[in-house]
């Protein structure tokens, strides 16, 4: 699922275990009464919001998700700053939580120290003698957190989901995809331009001569484009079977010698039977490259990566570095304070510690108990709509039903948190600080290979304003961050959470049936469970999917890629058409009684719209299309409703309209 964003109502001190205690929960005032709903429902709900607001100079983009993200912030730091005043035992949780903020909050000793973090590590880079050497260096750094060709992590076996096996997958370049490095377009090349520039000004600021520096960033983008020819693009990385390849240890060690995978994993002291290969082509150009490339320029690369991975724990001359290069993408005026910074860093790092205080301080068993209820009544909505498909054999509903009866919810927090009992904390060196955490989720990483999968475990921190559907688990998680205004309240009518949190949680059910969910099956196995006759008609509807959105445009003329947003624009449709269902099993949605004037199906809508009200950066935009798999925000709103009946009925959509589709050419999937 992604982002979008809304205004909520701020606090400089939040109030703890206490709703907003607001008695509105749409914001009437953000509606533009001069558009029609039926000629541009996005505006209609959120006009005058769009046009009013100005996007902070420290962000890209601004809207109900990035609100609620900065109201979460406040509450982090009031967390962190009682943690960092608490003279907590030594070891302890809350000793690693305040050091940790204490630590990054201390600038003048970090801005004191300059490039010194990075004095030994560099050297052992300078201190490669040849290729043997190279490829040694880069078997040890890995585990380091130090730049390396492999890209690894751990997960389930797409093909065996209860077991865990390492996947390398394609990696080393650092603009967003692949097209940046081939495609001839002013875009393009500006992005090109600034990684030239951003890597000059790092080998600079690490004591490099200005006219060595250059020549260094000319080599990083030319071994970086050698990389990205071997890459797949967005589109081709959405593709579960193509990007699923289990190939024994020993046959890739034969099969790219030169990348010594046998050394590689009896260096991190296991010897996994097999491992996936995600992206083959890209580990067979990479075993060439470490022939073909001189000695020199792959240590160029691994010293621009080494500083460039650090850059944001140095002094304020890296950071700001690493700005200038970002804001190509996102547009960002100013970069972040401090504060902010660091609670991500916080959070990332001691995610666990951090999300329990924020459940205890600020998540009710309340709301618990009413997101229970909401995701069983979705359950309940979506098992209807599987029963009256006109398009999926009976054999196959049986199947989809099994698959979203066995989902496994996760809800406001885990069940159990992580420890951190290896990370050493210290109030005075945020760079190791760092360090410590990095080497423990690499470690936590690492001793899951050839072990069961832990199904308790979480993909997102717990204050998260995100929710996320896992098909290798058949999970739909929402973490208690998105449970707030204007997503959730307690306090809120049915139409409100049905129209807002009810479509985010039917939208994450639908990731489990969407053009790559529906390839896994009940136990989150990638195995074809449809009959043939079921799934060619699935991939026609799809494709009307994909023609309507390839319509779509920003910017006067760049068009949405309705191939890259597939996955996102199902799961918008088909949540929202459950979550309306599961509103009509509620007591207000099956009466007609009016609150500020509208009626509770217009309020549905209307909730529904009120949190994906976004005004995004032009830059944001044009990497948004290239990259995000989600749909702008005006198209999450428009796209669905356009094609949903329930919407016409509610705002009286005629053919007059803009938006009308004539009833046979609405596209309805589940």
């Amino acid at each position: 699922m992604g982002v979008a964003f809304l205004t909520a109502c701020h606090s400089d001190s939040p109030s703890k275990k206490n709703s907003t205690g607001r008695t509105s929960f749409f914001e009437s005032d953000g509606m533009d009464s001069t558009v029609s709903p039926g000629d541009n429902f996005f505006n209609f709900a959120n006009g005058k919001w769009v046009k009013n607001t100005i996007i902070p100079d420290d962000q890209s983009r601004w809207g109900s998700f990035t609100t609620l993200y900065q109201d979460n912030l406040l509450k982090l730091k009031g967390l962190l700053e009682e943690a960092a005043k608490a003279n907590a035992p030594a070891n302890s949780d809350i000793q690693k939580l305040g050091d940790f903020y204490t630590s990054g909050m201390d600038t003048f000793a970090i801005d004191k120290l300059g490039a010194t973090p990075l004095k030994n590590g560099l050297q052992e880079i300078a201190n490669i003698k040849d290729k043997k050497e190279l490829v040694a260096y880069m078997i040890q750094a890995y585990p380091k957190g130090n730049p390396s060709i492999y890209g690894l992590y751990v997960s389930a076996d797409e093909k065996n989901s209860n077991q865990n096996i390492p996947i390398l997958y394609q990696h080393g370049t650092s603009l967003p995809t692949k097209e940046y490095y081939t495609k001839i377009d002013s875009t393009s090349e500006v992005a090109r331009k600034a990684l030239v520039t951003y890597a000059a000004t790092l080998f600079s600021l690490a004591g490099h001569e200005a006219s060595v520096a250059a020549k260094e960033a000319a080599i990083v983008l030319a071994l970086e484009t050698s990389f990205a020819k071997y890459q797949r693009t967005p589109v081709e990385l959405r593709d579960p079977q193509s990007n699923y390849n289990k190939i024994s240890l020993a046959d890739a060690d034969k099969k790219w010698p030169n990348l010594e995978l046998l050394s590689f994993f009896t260096h991190l002291k296991t010897k996994p039977d097999s491992i996936d290969v995600g992206q083959p082509d890209f580990y067979a150009g990479i075993n060439k490259l470490l022939l073909s490339q001189p000695l020199d320029v792959w240590k160029t690369k691994l010293t621009f990566d080494y500083i460039s991975a650090n850059a944001k724990l140095l002094s304020e001359p890296f950071i700001e570095a690493n700005f200038a290069f970002s804001r190509t993408f996102n547009g960002q005026k100013v970069d972040d304070v401090r504060w902010k910074k660091i609670i991500n860093s916080t959070d990332n790092g001691l995610g666990d510690i951090l999300g329990k205080m924020f459940v205890d301080s600020y998540f009710t068993p309340e709301a618990k108990n009413r997101m229970d209820e909401l995701v069983n009544n979705l359950q309940k909505a979506f098992e209807a709509r599987i029963n009256h498909l006109d398009w999926m054999s009976d054999s196959t509903k049986i199947k989809a039903k099994e698959k979203l009866h066995t989902f496994l919810k996760k809800i406001g927090y885990p069940d159990k948190w992580k420890k951190y009992e290896d990370v050493t904390i210290s109030k005075d060196n945020y760079f190791a600080n760092s360090k410590s955490i990095e080497a423990h989720s690499i470690k936590e990483m690492l001793d899951k290979i050839g072990k069961p999968v832990d199904r308790t475990e979480w993909g997102m921190t717990t204050p998260t304003v995100n929710a996320y559907y896992n098909p290798t688990n058949n999970e739909i998680v929402f973490p208690a961050g998105i449970l707030q205004f204007p997503f959730f309240d307690v306090n809120a009518d049915d139409a409100i959470n049905y129209g807002a949190i009810g479509m985010v949680i039917g939208h994450e059910m639908t990731h489990g049936f969407d053009d790559q969910g529906s390839q896994y099956d009940d136990k989150g196995n990638l195995k074809n469970w449809w009959l043939p006759s079921d799934n060619e008609k699935f991939k026609a509807k799809t494709a009307a999917i994909i023609t309507e959105y390839d319509s779509f445009t920003v910017l006067d003329k760049l068009h949405v890629n309705g191939s890259l947003t597939l996955g996102e624009n199902l799961a918008d449709i088909g949540g929202l058409a459950i979550a309306y269902d599961a509103f009509k099993l509620t007591k207000q949605g099956q009466d007609t009684t009016k609150i500020n004037g509208f009626t509770p199906d217009q309020r549905f809508f209307l909730g529904f719209a009120q949190v994906w009200r976004t005004k995004s950066r032009d830059a944001r935009v044009m990497a948004q299309i290239k990259t995000d798999p989600h749909s702008p925000s005006m198209y999450r709103v428009n796209g669905p409703v356009q094609n949903f009946t329930p919407w016409y009925e509610a705002f009286g959509v005629t053919e007059t309209n803009k938006m009308y589709k004539k009833p046979n050419e609405r596209i309805k999937i589940w």
